[in-house]
């Protein structure tokens, strides 16, 4: 069994040593063993071995750069050398380099519109008409597809990619180490151009390379596509959407309009690729927004499959997530999967309340129930991976950084953050509460720095200026000659750096405006074991209140709404000045989270919970179970003595409709089986329903002996008794009655042809006959959404029906209903020399969503040996709990029934 891992980018890409060029990182495969390396460019630092304090130049619009250079005018930064083998080490939360503008890597050759700024559009076009009036501007070096051409005969090499989720690989990684993943496959794309290599063997080799020394299989995209899908659709589109920041200027609009098919074509290379390999039993892993369509399309091709799906962002509320207007088909394409994880249990309500809003899918506690099969939905948070991080923070750079800022900072605390200078990270938040924190304490100018590094984006911004603005202000107002306030480096650090930053740390501070899981602060608490620096730091966190990560720390970080600037600023000053005791019982909580919460235990759970929820699934699935043998069910019959019969009224005894309809002429042949099964002492039979009490008294007035179960559990009729027994708490029904009825009249009125019923214990809002049947049904999914999220802790559901959407209690069903039945007979009929148990054959049949539970408590007392012979069967055509079906609907139920009555 292979486990597949499908994300964006594979862990492993390309670097090319352009002839004429020194080569970059280790020599390349393919050059001459005794080859000298060169020696490397240090990657840029926090920090000089000179003495110099005066900060380092900040480059400007006016900087020349380099035909090689990336988007921000900034030297690309090379990954160290490394063995083909090696896997690096990299920080979980991962910058993302400029797709396409690496030196060592082809360039790109996608040239769709929009371009990836409508602002620089409207700059090309204005220097245009000023080329027109004779004022020319000088142009940037590029490089063309003559000089990518170099690349097709270029020595290359396989190494650590600087880009990715790396929380995934680091997961995988100590899950394939710890035993608990045996054989598992990446497939994803090299992160890299590849147009100029179609066609060519040096492609074919490095597919050959990644999958037989490597287990990665590349998708090879074509460039157009590929930054249409990632550059234009996921990060001007789905990003923000769902980071909660609806698409609503007209750049989003075009970019939503042009890179949709593009989105659409890179999720269907993925799909194909996926098909191409699979054999049976193994299991597929897509993670991630960038690939939302994959499991629809991969279930397509592949029913059996057994797929897994997790979201590693936040996921938005319904009112956020209705504003894309590719949501039905995102929605469908994640729903392909049996398992769709999130990282906490916010984003996977919003989810199933998303799909009930959208879909009109039934969203119960484990998952979605759709057409014809259930969708689990779990949420599991990742983590890092302690093992491979206390390796690496033992190494000599790490330490020699570490003694290189306790010397630099000697008697000044440090704040540290580490984060993409995008508008969800919250780093202009962050710099204005520390600017504000410095304003309120005088104290503490000149005693203490935040060091800020800022990991860059692949496009300019306001907010580039807006936070170089900051950083400036405050290093003007409070820094001197042997002080500066804030250190601000917009370029990642490399990873001895960053372990070195977090171990010597006196805050981390992340003020993230919306964030799954926030990885950096687990790291950094692990560091702060004191194992490295000899003493024990015991830092504080100060983490945004909106980050997924929050939810796990039981309060024990100090926590912030990073739009309250005050209160940011007194969190700066409440972690400086807390004391050592204080620290430590916090820390140690924390650190208990971290390591409960590890990549591997979350690598390990999915797959376990995956592999029940797919059995599970497959054993429910309709053509998985078996018909219901009529020579077996007369066998069990006919050696019980001691028989309880539920039986399901509408759609199983009669064929009537929905339970609005009014009642036609008396059922007589359902009334003779019924009477036929009662005349055996032995036979206890009970019928239930939605209808009301006097509905079911007036149809079954002729059938003595028979008990009732009606307004699906909430009223029961004992076999021989004239009275009816409210179960359901009149007190409780008549509270949220209330309140649900003013929802429902909201939408009545909105609706025209619509109704709404009210039983004793429930209330429906039908809406088939109106006038406008699509529109009601819209209607019908957001006032069942509506109802279900203003009236939760009421303990009612919202169900979405066929015309209909039903509001019931909770607390009482069908089931609940049984469950009563059963312990009233054995209270009354205790077990005797002759009776082991006072039921010893137990049949339950239903058509409906409602039944499923009563099969399942059913089956439950045959798993447990309470019932020695248990047959549940099932009318329907979706998945079931039941054991059996019967395809014959009503009347092959009667004709079944009629027959244990002639066997009596």
């Amino acid at each position: 069994m292979t486990v597949f891992i499908a994300s964006l980018f594979l862990p492993k890409t390309v670097h090319f040593t352009l002839p004429g060029t020194p080569p970059r990182g280790a020599a390349s495969e393919k050059a001459h063993p005794s080859k000298q390396k060169p020696v490397l460019e240090r990657a840029p630092s926090l920090f000089q071995p000179q003495t110099s304090i005066t900060p380092p130049h900040t480059p400007t619009e006016e900087t020349k750069v380099g035909p090689f250079a990336n988007k921000d005018g900034l030297r690309v930064q090379i990954p160290p050398t490394e063995p083909i083998t090696q896997r690096a080490g990299a920080p979980a939360d991962r910058s993302s380099p400029t797709w396409g503008a690496r030196p060592d890597q082809p360039m790109s050759r996608a040239n769709s519109p929009p371009p990836a700024s409508l602002v620089q559009a409207g700059l090309q076009q204005k220097a245009k008409e000023l080329g027109r009036q004779g004022i020319t501007q000088p142009s940037t070096l590029a490089r063309s597809e003559s000089q990518d051409r170099v690349f097709a005969s270029a020595n290359w090499k396989v190494v650590s990619a600087d880009q990715g989720n790396g929380g995934l690989r680091n997961a995988a990684e100590a899950a394939f180490r710890e035993g608990k993943l045996d054989d598992y496959t990446w497939i994803g794309t090299l992160g890299m151009p590849t147009d100029a290599l179609q066609g060519t063997q040096q492609l074919q080799d490095i597919e050959d390379n990644l999958a037989t020394e490597h287990d990665m299989l590349p998708v090879f995209c074509s460039d157009k596509d590929f930054d249409g899908h990632y550059s234009h659709f996921c990060k001007q589109i789905l990003w923000p959407v769902f980071h909660y920041q609806i698409p609503d200027n007209p750049k989003s609009k075009a970019y939503e309009d042009h890179s949709w098919k593009y989105y659409v074509n890179v999720n269907q290379a993925f799909a194909d690729k996926i098909v191409k390999d699979w054999k049976r039993g193994d299991v597929i892993w897509v993670h991630d927004y960038h690939l939302l369509l994959v499991p629809g399309m991969v279930r397509k091709k592949l029913p059996e499959a057994k797929i897994g799906f997790f979201l590693h962002v936040a996921f938005p509320s319904s009112e956020i997530f209705r504003c894309v207007a590719m949501r039905k088909e995102l929605l469908e394409g994640i729903l392909g999967a049996n398992l769709v994880g999130f990282q906490i249990h916010e984003y996977t309500r919003h989810f199933l309340q998303t799909c009930s809003r959208l879909l009109g899918a039934e969203a119960t506690p484990d998952g979605l129930q759709l057409e014809d099969r259930f969708v689990n939905v779990v949420n599991l948070p990742i983590g890092i991976d302690p093992v491979s991080l206390d390796q690496h923070r033992e190494e000599a750079e790490v330490m020699k950084w570490i003694e290189i800022m306790r010397e630099r900072y000697a008697g000044k605390k440090l704040i540290v953050a580490r984060d993409k200078l995008d508008h969800v990270r919250g780093v202009r938040q962050k710099l204005l509460s520390y600017e504000l924190f410095l304003n309120k304490n005088p104290e503490w100018r000149g005693n203490i720095v935040l060091i800020q590094v800022a990991l860059s984006t692949s496009e300019k911004s306001e907010l580039d200026a807006t936070v170089s603005d900051i950083v400036t202000r405050v290093n003007s107002s409070w820094a001197n000659l042997a002080y500066q306030p804030v250190v601000y480096l917009k370029q990642d650090i490399d990873y001895a750096q960053y372990l070195a930053l977090l171990s010597i740390a006196d805050a981390l501070m992340i003020t993230s405006q919306r964030e799954g899981m926030n990885l950096t602060s687990h790291e950094y608490l692990f560091c702060q074991d004191g194992k490295i620096l000899g003493e024990k730091k015991h830092g504080s966190l100060i983490l945004s209140e909106f980050t997924g990560t929050a939810s796990l720390f039981g309060g024990n970080e100090l926590s912030v709404n990073p739009w309250d600037y005050r209160a940011c600023a007194d969190a700066i000053k409440t972690a400086l000045e807390m004391g050592d005791e204080e620290k430590e019982k916090r820390w140690t909580k924390l650190y208990e989270a971290v390591n409960h919460h590890t990549g591997s235990h979350w690598f390990n759970e999915l797959n376990t919970r995956l592999h029940l929820v797919y059995e599970e699934q497959t054993r429910q699935d309709q053509t998985s179970v078996p018909r219901l043998s009529l020579a077996t069910l007369s066998q069990q019959y006919k050696k019980s003595s001691r028989r309880l019969f539920i039986l399901d009224f509408e759609g199983t005894l009669v064929s009537w409709g929905p339970v609005n309809q009014i009642i036609p002429v008396s059922p007589q042949r359902t009334l003779d089986v019924l009477n036929d099964l009662l005349l055996d002492e032995r036979n206890t039979v009970y019928v239930m329903s939605g209808r009301r009490p006097e509905e079911l008294d007036r149809l079954f007035r002729r059938v003595p002996n028979l008990g009732l179960i009606a307004e699906n559990g909430c009223f029961l009729k004992d076999c021989g008794s004239t009275k009816w027994t409210e179960v359901a708490d009149r007190q409780q029904i008549n509270s949220w009655k209330e309140s649900v009825k003013s929802i429902m009249e909201y939408y009545l009125d909105r609706t025209p042809g619509t109704e709404i019923e009210e039983r004793r214990c429930s209330l429906i809002f039908h809406y088939k006959s109106a006038e406008d049947y699509e529109t009601a049904q819209r209607q019908a999914t957001d006032c069942a959404s509506h109802i279900n999220d203003a009236c939760e802790e009421q303990r009612v559901h919202a169900i979405p029906l066929d015309g209909c959407v039903l509001v019931e209690p909770i607390d009482w069903t069908k089931s609940t209903a049984s469950q009563k039945i059963f312990a009233d007979l054995r209270s009354g009929m205790a077990p005797n020399a002759a009776h082991e148990s006072p039921v010893d054959f137990l049949m339950v049949i239903g058509d409906g969503r409602e039944d499923e539970k009563v099969f399942k408590w059913a089956n439950s007392l045959g798993e447990e040996g309470t019932v020695k012979e248990v047959v549940t069967v099932s009318l329907g055509t979706r998945n079931t709990e039941a054991t059996a079906t019967l395809t014959q609907g009503v009347s092959g139920v009667l004709m079944v029934l009629q027959k244990l009555a002639q066997l009596s």
